[in-house]
């Protein structure tokens, strides 16, 4: 339609932006945001999702989601598909923390690993075998860094939800979304482990039915991700 897309926030804007100098005042914007919150922020949560991504073959950009899905075109002569390894994530997210600290010495970082399974694959296997390899290579990485980094720690969100011992009950009807049940038990762990909660009074997180599973199974905590527009789009051939 000939309007401007942001390659890497592609959905931030519905329909595009108007013109080039709109989508270059709203990029101003989100950096200026970036790097103040960089630069003032005491902790650093980052929860890491999926190690399937596309990148350019030009100069190596990697884009939150395939090219042509959210906007634009895809080439296969400039966009190509990588899965990550764990030794790449480990590098990438080193440089990451190495560059935040730059800015911010004194930030302390927590790693998270998503629980929710990936909707599509572009490897060459079923998507369950793309998800083990997925949260597996962002869950060792995830320990390497909080191993070898200082004041980089590891929260096992992905364990409470995913564990054998929850029955599956923290996971919605379409077996991706996470109830709020399993957000409320995540946060009970992470506020008795993480925060300083003396003197604080203690209150409900959820209000689900005592009695009803099916409603609070129902009662699904909504995250939208670059992932799940590829749901809605069409299949792109390698």
């Amino acid at each position: 339609e000939g309007n401007y897309i942001d390659p890497f926030r592609p959905q931030i804007q519905p329909g595009g932006f108007a013109s080039r100098p709109e989508y270059e005042a709203d990029r101003r914007q989100h950096l200026m945001a970036v790097r103040q919150m960089v630069e003032r922020m005491d902790v650093f949560i980052f929860t890491l999702g999926l190690t399937e991504a596309w990148r350019s073959r030009e100069d190596g950009a990697v884009y939150p989601v395939c090219p042509g899905v959210s906007g634009g075109e895809f080439d296969s002569s400039r966009h190509e598909f990588h899965n990550f390894s764990v030794s790449e994530v480990v590098n990438s997210m080193r440089k990451a923390i190495e560059f935040i600290r730059i800015r911010n010495p004194e930030v302390r970082v927590i790693l998270t690993v998503s629980p929710v399974p990936l909707v599509a694959t572009m490897a060459q296997e079923g998507v369950l075998q793309a998800t083990t390899y997925s949260k597996a290579v962002l869950r060792v990485a995830s320990s390497e860094l909080a191993r070898t980094l200082p004041d980089v720690a590891y929260f096992p969100s992905f364990e409470v939800i995913t564990g054998c011992f929850n029955r599956g009950a923290y996971f919605g009807p379409n077996l991706r979304d996470i109830t709020e049940a399993g957000v409320a038990h995540v946060m009970r762990l992470f506020s008795k482990h993480y925060l300083d909660t003396s003197g604080a009074s203690e209150c409900d997180v959820t209000s689900s039915p005592i009695d009803e599973h099916t409603t609070r199974m129902e009662q699904i905590v909504q995250v939208a991700c670059e992932e799940e527009a590829l749901q809605s789009a069409a299949t792109i051939e390698q």
